[in-house]
């Protein structure tokens, strides 16, 4: 669908977008082509890395585990719906998306970062559960909870895309097409509208609130409670073991909703776009690279089946 003109004159129909994106300076460009180019690789080869041991241990099969591999196949999507068209604006030197691409990127943006939500609240779950109620474990995670949890989290994610999408189709676009920034964002798309976007902007903050807010709010709580049952612990040796398995998840919530809160519920401004940007690569294209990097870390039984993973592959390679 096109955007159809307000009905004046001097309105033109909008049917592409020109994405100013991070620089104009070709040298820049250039440097950030591989910077980005190399974040991508990392991402991808990371996160499938993950998913191959966990699928490969059999010990790795597990709810925590699970719920991990669901995360990193997520994090695959989710840098795949930006990186690759920022890439290839690079390569081409054609910053133009079009009508239906921006809405199609926007659409697959916030599927799949309201799907990581989910996933973070499941892991801060799981979390929970196994270190304030250990001995019903096995009864509250079965393979069937977590397997509707993981489709609960596909379809809220679906359901949020669709909501804010919606709406998108009726807004007029006037002669302004220049987006100030990498990608199509629904802030940045907002702006440019010369209708009134109020409605756009309410149903922006009711999906922040019920699904975003909410879910951080889930996962605070169970983490309040975590810390709690942890400090009760006398051994240290066993507060140490407990909060290691909870450490890494609490570092990607942070990087992940804090700038992701700051980014869609701040007002937008021509003085902060910079700012903008930062953030915007920091949430969509850092977070997911960090995710498998910080698990595996953190995490011994990750960096045990990387190593067995690696291990099995090193004769193949030199054979």
């Amino acid at each position: 669908m096109i955007p159809e003109s307000s009905g004046q004159e001097n309105h033109s129909v909008i049917t592409e977008f020109i994405l100013l994106g991070l620089s104009n300076d070709p040298h820049i460009e250039d440097f950030l082509l591989f910077f980005f180019m190399v974040i991508f690789l990392v991402t991808i080869l990371g996160n499938l890395v993950i998913i191959l041991v966990i699928k490969s241990e059999l010990h790795l099969q597990t709810p925590m585990f699970f719920f991990l591999s669901h995360l990193a196949f997520v994090d695959i999507c989710y840098s795949s719906v930006t990186v690759p068209r920022m890439l290839a604006n690079f390569i081409t030197k054609q910053k133009t998306i079009s009508w239906e691409g921006c809405i199609a990127q926007i659409f697959f943006f916030l599927q799949t970062c309201c799907t990581e939500v989910f996933i973070l609240s499941a892991m801060g779950y799981d979390r929970y559960v196994a270190i304030c109620d250990p001995l019903h474990y096995s009864r509250y995670l079965t393979k069937e909870i977590c397997n509707k949890m993981m489709g609960g989290a596909w379809l809220l994610g679906s359901l949020c895309a669709t909501g804010n999408v919606l709406p998108l189709l009726n807004l007029q676009f006037c002669n302004n097409n220049i987006i100030r920034h990498y990608n199509c964002e629904l802030p940045s798309l907002l702006a440019l509208s010369c209708a009134d976007t109020l409605t756009n902007f309410i149903v922006l903050l009711i999906f922040v609130l019920a699904f975003g807010f909410s879910s951080f709010l889930f996962t605070l709580v169970s983490y309040i409670y975590i810390i709690s049952a942890i400090l009760k612990i006398h051994s240290a040796e066993g507060r140490q073991k407990a909060f290691s398995t909870c450490s890494s998840h609490l570092i990607v919530v942070g990087l992940f909703y804090i700038t992701a809160f700051v980014r869609y519920m701040k007002p937008s401004s021509e003085s902060l776009m910079d700012l903008d940007k930062v953030i915007s690569i920091q949430y969509s294209i850092l977070t997911p690279m960090l995710n498998p990097i910080i698990y595996s870390l953190r995490n011994k039984e990750i960096r045990s089946g990387v190593e067995k993973l690696f291990g099995k592959c090193r004769p193949i390679l030199y054979s």
